[in-house]
């Protein structure tokens, strides 16, 4: 998912939507410390280990979850009922059931647009921390594994661009009974990627008859069939042990495998190497016309973070004079206002920046980099502890103890061992390891709101959660393979759409099994000897039937055009989607039954 809107907006554009998410964060986060202050024992968040003591009646457990909610039609009974009931509880950070009805209970619109505009927020900030540190993260790792163009664009930038769809899909599954929703988000997004977006391109590029291989693309298709085919099987039986777990993400390694033994043996060939991409590539090619790698750059790889360049900036305007002021009258009016923005990134800039190593040549700074290396660990107690609600405060105590401990410890070694202006050249990989796990962190707490929030507004607007992975998650997720896909086929000539239409079909194959499979595998072994019982949703064959629909709709039109893009291709896998998607509306409207539909 990039996160990169310049091939889109102008810069001053993208400026200005920064500077609206920086705002709409102050907003929120002064929101929520006003209602804390004023009501501290108000359920704004989720204490794990704590019950609730301020309900109506006693906690407990129902097997039909939050879906008795919609019969009460007041608030107040509401917030009596999500008080009472544990699985109405959020799993994530804030208790979002709590918060809309019991807090704004009177102010039902203002509850709405905090929930909606947390939603967006999110969003950006999931896909920000993929793009600035994750993915930078991977380039770097890239760089010093030495890995080859075909192995780089395969594994870890296929990782880095689909690192939204798997965090979410491992975040759903480890809730309580959301693993419908990681299940939907996987196969919308890979849905909406192959057909919407594969749709676009084709009906864009139709007009100058571009043909692109034949060979990547029926490998890249067989292949999603066989992943898709899989999962149909699992889904059939119901029941998955770890070993079969195991089985269906090692499929992704044999993918991995046919495609550089096959990029190998064309090479001999020369032959342009087909890199695959979901949004990341290179503008250069060498003499053979390969692509450059390793590849795991953005579109407009020349931009840094923007807080980290106004601070850049102010630094050198600070030292060339000492008469620049925003208290002198002489000074530029852009120069503060330029301050007046830094101030404002600060709160959603600096948690990540101080927490999550940076080791590139542009982005360097010691002190950040002393500082993050001292607060990961910390990070990393914390996250324990949120993970395992039922340790007590003495076991809580102690993690915090080992993290300060060993941050601590890591902080004097970095501040003695690094240089002011040039990032350390020994244990390389070390640093870029722990940035590597924090970006990880970050991303999976991020996404883990996401899901929780996805869910809670599923109860509110009586909606089933899958249905909101399938369309608001998954197109969220997807919204960065759309822009640069699209971007790289309509300027890339005929190698750009060959790259945008091998990740349309590279990037689902990694989604599927690589972040189903690690779901499934985390899920089983939690339950190993026995067998994970997959969620039930019937729902999901229709999902993979049309998807399988789409797919083997490319492979008929395209070997009969010549492998040329055209509109027919276009208009029939955007068609298949808007079928899909009218039926899955008149169902959940109940026009439509589906036997033994869930939701």
């Amino acid at each position: 998912m990039a996160t990169d809107l310049n091939p889109f907006v102008s810069s001053s554009q993208a400026s200005k939507i920064h500077f609206f998410f920086n705002i709409s964060f102050l907003f929120l986060l002064f929101t929520y410390v006003t209602i804390y202050v004023q009501a501290p024992n108000s359920h704004l968040h989720h204490h794990p280990t704590k019950p609730f003591t301020n309900t109506p009646q006693s906690l407990h457990d129902s097997k039909e979850g939050c879906i008795d909610l919609q019969r009460y039609h007041d608030n107040k009974a509401r917030c009596a009922y999500v008080r009472s009931e544990r699985q109405c509880q959020s799993e994530g950070y804030i208790d979002y059931l709590q918060l809309f009805y019991c807090t704004f209970g009177q102010f039902v619109v203002l509850g709405y647009m905090i929930l909606v505009l947390w939603l967006v927020l999110l969003f950006y900030l999931l896909g920000d921390t993929t793009a600035y540190y994750f993915c930078s993260s991977l380039e770097s790792l890239s760089n010093v594994l030495k890995l080859s163009p075909t192995i780089a664009g395969i594994t870890l930038l296929s990782l880095g661009n689909g690192a939204p769809d798997v965090f979410s899909s491992i975040v759903s599954f480890n809730g309580a009974g959301a693993g419908d929703v990681g299940l939907n988000s996987v196969l919308g997004g890979t849905f909406f990627v192959t057909s919407v977006v594969v749709g676009i391109i084709s009906i864009l590029v139709s007009p100058r008859q571009i043909s692109i291989d034949k060979l990547s693309f029926i490998t890249d298709a067989c292949f999603f069939l066989l992943a898709l085919s899989s999962l149909l099987v699992i889904l059939i039986i119901g029941r998955i042990s770890i070993w079969i777990a195991l089985s269906f993400t090692s499929l992704y390694f044999v993918y991995v495998f046919i495609v550089s033994t096959t990029h190998t043996y064309r090479k001999t060939q020369t032959e342009p190497l087909l890199l695959i991409s979901r949004g990341f590539y290179s503008h250069e090619s060498t003499e053979s016309g390969e692509l450059d790698a390793p590849l795991l750059v953005s579109i407009n790889s020349e931009e840094t973070d923007s807080a980290e360049k106004e601070a850049l900036e102010a630094s050198n305007q600070t030292h060339q004079t000492d008469k620049t002021s925003c208290f002198n009258f002489n000074s530029s009016a852009s120069y503060c206002f330029s301050r007046f923005l830094y101030l404002l990134e600060l709160p959603i800039y600096l948690p990540r920046r101080l927490t999550i190593p940076v080791v590139s040549e542009e982005r360097w700074s010691k002190p950040f980099a002393v500082i993050s290396v001292t607060l990961a660990p910390v990070l990393l107690a914390a996250f324990w502890n949120s993970q395992k609600g039922d340790m007590g405060s003495r076991s809580s105590l102690i993690t915090y103890i080992i993290g300060g401990s060993i941050g601590s410890f890591l902080g004097v070694i970095a501040f003695v061992t690094t240089e002011r202006f040039s990032p350390p050249r020994r244990f390389l990989f070390l640093w870029l390891a722990v940035g590597f796990l924090m970006s990880v962190i970050w991303t999976y707490m991020i996404a883990e709101e996401l899901v929780a929030l996805l869910i809670s507004l599923g109860t509110i607007f009586g909606i089933s959660p899958s249905i909101l992975g399938l369309t608001v998650l998954a197109w969220g997720n997807s919204l960065g393979d759309l822009i640069a896909n699209v971007t790289m086929a309509t300027k890339g000539g005929s190698d750009g759409a060959q790259i945008a239409i091998s990740g349309c079909y590279a990037g689902p194959i990694f989604n599927t099994l690589v972040g189903l499979g690690l779901s499934l595998v985390l899920s089983s072994w939690h339950v190993h000897p026995s067998s994970y019982a997959v969620p039930k949703d019937p729902s999901l064959f229709q999902t993979l039937g049309f998807l399988v629909g789409g797919v083997l709709w490319a492979l008929v039109i395209l070997p009969r055009n010549d492998m040329k893009l055209n509109k027919v291709l276009g208009v029939g896998v955007l068609a298949i989607y808007l079928c899909f998607l009218s039926l899955r509306l008149a169902q959940t409207l109940g026009l439509v039954k589906l036997q033994g539909y869930l939701d």
